[in-house]
């Protein structure tokens, strides 16, 4: 006999469902929208992606040094329902000339830990500043204490 939370008191071991992932968890209303030209807006994101769907929000990217888009977008909906329409009609839709990549947003990985400062860890599993270099001689160490005052 079993439990209904899955859990086989016979065997003393849970039940393995034989549900997907999509059954568990339905499709995020975040889609990615890829291959955009650097002069769509997101104002022209909005109307489009409205067609289908309410939206919520439009974010697209910009690059830090010149301020441009990277020529890509985040598009989030009301409901995943609408996500799933967007995907079906605008992937491989033509805009500006370029055809849109639009699929499911994905979580961005998981980032290197750094020592601080943007510097990777020193070396191997242990954070940290790197090892001491050896000090060489004492006049040299002397002269680049005169170069930096």
């Amino acid at each position: 006999m079993s439990h209904p939370n899955g859990f086989d008191r016979a065997s003393g071991r849970r039940r393995r469902s034989r549900e997907t992932r999509e059954d568990r968890c339905p499709i995020d209303p975040k889609v990615f929208v890829g291959n955009l030209s650097f002069d769509t807006t997101s104002a022209e994101l909005q109307a489009l992606f409205s067609e289908v769907a309410e939206v919520v929000t439009v974010s697209v990217p910009t690059d830090r040094m010149s301020g441009r888009p990277r020529g890509f977008a985040f598009v989030e909906f009301a409901s995943a329902e609408g996500a799933k329409a967007a995907i079906d009609k605008f992937d491989g839709f033509e805009l500006a000339g370029r055809k849109l990549r639009v699929n499911e947003a994905s979580e961005r990985p998981a980032r290197a830990p750094s020592a601080g400062f943007g510097r990777p860890f020193a070396g191997g599993d242990r954070p940290g500043p790197r090892p001491p270099r050896p000090k060489g001689s004492r006049r040299g160490i002397r002269a680049r204490k005169r170069s930096v005052w």
